[in-house]
């Protein structure tokens, strides 16, 4: 099967950026280096191509049931320009993926959009069209993705930069969305990202994506600077840090579990009540090497010499130049402090569990 193309494809192929293959897109994992690319976001600004996230649009008088049975936090509580992490869980309560809600300014046709990860857009609109028509409800699920070019615009310099080229971004509050001219461009400019510093993140007609592109003068940054990022920041990685086939996990093992509104009726909710009082024995923890080497996704982590868990990420720190990594272990080794061992490649490495996010407390 040929890889997904972003509209962005032409202008990457022509900065010479590294490619390779995410979700099955065809995306640039670097334009200089992950290290040049994550000190400018660290530092100033960067910019990232995330046309490969899905964008799935929801209207209609039932939307917002809709939404909320289908997301474990509370969509109905979204005013028109709020945004929601939250995330979609199957009946067992294990994560199918992480998200992010909008509720649409009032001047959209559609009254949600959502993001699935890369390569779940088309599963995630399957899966609102069954629920809405196995309900009854009244919606209308469209799968926009390939309408949509998207942009993240990060770092600390991000907001002054943006303010060169549309009205007032800083008067977009953190979690919301709002509708801008950036560039002669009519966005939606979400005050959003996953990079663990300030910035937003701009949707706008796919054919207008080399002109936003262009328009952002800052470090081009690929997919290795936005992972190096994001895990400094304790973000999870769907289909590594989580994943319904090969590792199901629930929000509370995986550490969210301020996404999960019990009060609420979605796909999911009696498995994770059950959870809540019942606790959970395995948890998503943090941790930072002792000594040289790096911890490495599917490396054992073992205590006096017994195999208790599994890392999920890991990478050299550009920040804080050490070696980190998440990883599940059960809840007796998950308080910070305590010592573990992370076998790389075979030989045990002193490792100590840490408060997350590493970066940005």
């Amino acid at each position: 099967m040929s890889l997904r193309t972003p509209p962005l494809g032409e202008a990457h192929a022509a900065a010479e950026a590294k490619l390779t293959e995410f979700g099955g897109w065809e995306m640039p994992v670097e334009f200089d280096s992950i290290t040049v690319e994550h000190e400018a976001v660290r530092e100033s600004a960067g910019k990232f191509d995330v046309s490969h996230m899905g964008e799935i649009e929801v209207s209609g008088p039932d939307s917002t049931e809709l939404m909320n049975r289908l997301t474990t936090n509370d969509a109905s509580a979204l005013d028109p320009g709020d945004a929601q992490y939250s995330a979609i869980t199957d009946e067992a309560g294990d994560i199918i993926d992480d998200t992010v809600v909008y509720r649409l300014p009032e001047a959209n046709d559609a009254e949600f959009l959502f993001i699935p990860n890369a390569g779940h857009d088309e599963d995630a609109h399957d899966r609102w069209v069954e629920y809405c028509e196995e309900w009854g409800l009244d919606a209308t699920v469209e799968n926009a993705t390939t309408e949509y070019g998207m942009i993240a615009l990060q770092g600390p310099d991000a907001l002054s930069l943006l303010g060169e080229l549309c009205e007032a971004p800083e008067d977009i509050s953190r979690f919301t969305v709002a509708l801008r001219d950036v560039a002669g461009v009519h966005c939606l400019v979400a005050r959003t990202g996953y990079t663990g510093e300030d910035g937003v993140e701009l949707l706008f007609d796919a054919d207008d994506s080399e002109a936003v592109w262009s328009a952002l003068d800052c470090q081009p940054c690929g997919l290795g600077a936005r992972d190096t990022l994001r895990l400094e920041a304790g973000f999870l990685l769907s289909g590594q840090d989580f994943d319904i086939d090969e590792n199901p996990r629930n929000p509370y093992e995986a550490d969210i579990g301020f996404v999960v509104d019990l009060d609420t009726e979605f796909v999911g909710r009696e498995a994770l009540a059950a959870a809540a009082e019942s606790g959970i024995e395995e948890k998503l923890i943090g941790f930072r090497l002792q000594e040289r080497g790096i911890a490495r996704h599917g490396y054992d982590i073992a205590v006096d010499g017994e195999v208790v868990g599994t890392v999920t990420s890991g990478t050299m720190s550009p920040t804080l130049g050490d070696a980190i990594g998440l990883g599940y272990v059960p809840t007796e080794y998950a308080d910070p402090g305590t010592e573990l061992d992370v076998l790389v490649r075979g030989r045990e490495k002193r490792a100590e569990v840490e408060e997350l996010p590493f970066y940005g407390r």
